[in-house]
């Protein structure tokens, strides 16, 4: 473990002697923070004594570069993680890297796209439009005549990340084993997650398809525009894209003096990401005002697709229940959705969680749905599932961090924007989509695919455990509590899949007898099978309402 940190150790330095100076590892230094943050300055000359804990950690992982910065930015969308008010200041996090040398970029592009800067474009403007934490970009134009910006990664960039997330490693895994308080917040596997979504961010190429799929997915939008990407002239470190002339979203006093309706682009901007939510699943992630242009004819422009978030189907159909239960205010519905969604501690107490949610709900309940502030709510609702130690699936905090940045970039452009009356309407599809036949046939196979690879297993599984009782190595805890009647409510429940499954071959098969295409036999089956798992359910809620008495 400790050879990653032997590979880095003037890394390492440099990291512990930021974190001492900023007050954040006073272990360290052996002194009282009340001692030292008066006689500590930040980077830029700033007093540590007058920040709050919070303006640290963020001003510290500014010093500490690119990697920490990006460690930063994700670990704003968990609030459920971090708590609020350090998501709130983490969000805040902005690079301003110094950029490359005009020799350096044209070396990097020579060596990625195999021809000298002034083969590839007839004019190249050195001088870049903007330097990030991973690229810069620059202005350039093709011998066709088209404007473009190409955007080139940072000369060293990769290593000195894969440098930083060998050390981030080592703390993690320190972390993970040593500190009980935080190894439940998995400190392995959310830089797991958080390695996975860098590297993936360094493949400029990740980029570019991101590009080419969000065009694809609005190309019947009049009112959307992605920049063209040129395929031939872009790499892993490089990426050529169309220049879009507009007036950045950042601009409110441009866009008014532009004559622009700045309702009708807050309006389209949502609409376009709620239609990538709930209709693609698959969403630009960081829709700051930056990342947005009004062009020319009122279409919105989007930027940087670098960070996306993408919801698979059963995901997405969770998002849906969750935000809809919220806005209609259903606290059942919401406190369901709430621990299937996340990973629940065993020693949860549910109905103290009920009891809040149901509180929660009422408080936003009185409001009319003009008067209601989505952002406020999901900010609330991701701190009680926080203080509660539930911990959601970083798809769904992505998501849910979106949300809450679309609604305040929106309400810049509108004060009397309102995210929840916008996704209101998307009720009627959420229900025809649910109702479809298509998803219907989509479940059904999804069902069908599962039971036959879990018969496929069971006899193997089966074996197995009877090799291992011969053996002497089979080993079986249990609990006995109404042991009994779980058995039975198991028979019962594959007994009951059994004849659904069976039923189901049948009548697509047309089993004979089959009058009018209908075979009896697997409508009789059919039948059996609902009775069943109606009587099913109807145990399973007994023996519920039996727990709860208790």
């Amino acid at each position: 473990m400790f050879s990653r940190f032997d590979r880095n150790a003037k890394r390492v330095g440099e990291i512990l002697a930021i974190l001492g100076r900023y007050g954040l590892a006073d272990w360290l230094s052996g002194l009282s923070y009340e001692w030292i943050h008066g006689r500590l300055v930040s980077f830029d000359g700033e007093r540590l004594g007058k920040l709050t804990q919070e303006a640290r950690i963020r001003l510290a992982l500014t010093e500490l570069g690119t990697t920490f910065i990006k460690l930063g930015q994700m670990l704003s969308t968990r609030a459920d993680l971090v708590g609020p008010s350090l998501a709130e200041e983490l969000a805040l996090l902005r690079s301003h890297t110094p950029p490359d040398p005009p020799e350096k970029i044209r070396e990097i592009i020579r060596a990625d796209l195999g021809q000298p800067v002034d083969a590839l474009f007839i004019e190249f403007n050195d001088r870049p439009l903007a330097s990030a934490s991973i690229g810069q970009v620059h202005q350039a134009t093709l011998s066709t005549g088209e404007k473009v910006v190409v955007k080139v990664q940072h000369d060293g960039i990769e290593q000195k990340i894969l440098g930083d997330l060998d050390i981030m490693g080592v703390l993690a895994d320190l972390a993970q084993k040593h500190v009980s308080y935080l190894r439940a917040y998995q400190p392995t596997a959310t830089l797991r997650e958080f390695r996975r979504t860098l590297l993936n961010e360094l493949d400029f190429s990740s980029e570019k398809r991101n590009l080419q799929d969000f065009a694809g997915n609005f190309a019947k939008d009049k009112h959307v525009h992605f920049p063209k990407v040129f395929p031939d002239r872009c790499s892993r470190r490089v990426l050529t894209m169309e220049m879009l002339v507009g007036v950045s979203g950042e601009d409110v006093p441009g866009l008014k003096a532009s004559g622009f309706d700045l309702e009708e682009f807050a309006q389209r901007g949502a609409g376009m990401y709620l239609d990538m939510i709930f209709r693609d699943g698959f969403y630009h992630a960081d829709p700051h005002p930056g990342n947005l242009m009004m062009l020319p004819g009122g279409v919105v422009g989007v930027l940087d697709c670098g960070m996306v978030g993408r919801l698979d189907d059963t995901m997405r159909e969770e998002v849906e229940a969750l935000l809809l239960s919220i806005i209609n205010k259903d606290a059942v519905e919401l406190t369901d959705t709430v621990m299937r969604l996340g990973a629940v501690p065993p020693d949860l107490d549910r109905d103290t969680l009920r009891a809040e949610i149901s509180n929660f709900v009422s408080e936003h309940g009185s409001r009319s749905l003009r008067d209601f502030n989505l952002s406020v709510a999901l900010k609330q609702m991701t701190d009680i599932v926080r203080r509660y130690h539930i911990l959601l699936p970083s798809t769904l905090a992505l998501m849910l961090k979106t949300l809450v940045m679309l609604e305040g970039t929106s309400r810049m452009l509108n004060p009397n924007f309102n995210l929840a009356a916008l996704i209101e309407p998307y009720q009627v599809k959420v229900l025809k989509h649910r109702l479809s036949l298509d998803r219907l046939f989509k479940k059904l196979y999804r069902t069908y695919r599962d039971w036959d690879r879990l018969i496929d297993m069971l006899p193997r599984d089966l074996a197995e455990i009877l090799r291992r009782v011969r053996n002497g190595t089979f080993e079986m805890r249990h609990e006995h509590h109404r042991l009994e009647s779980t058995i039975n409510r198991l028979v019962m429940g594959i007994l009951t899949a059994s004849f659904f499954l069976g039923s189901s071959v049948m009548l697509a098969h047309k089993v004979e007898p089959a009058p009018g295409d209908v075979s009896i036999i697997g409508a009789i089956g059919m039948t059996l099978s609902m009775a069943f798992a109606y009587k099913l359910i109807r145990a399973i809620n007994k023996a519920d309402d039996a727990d709860k008495k208790k």
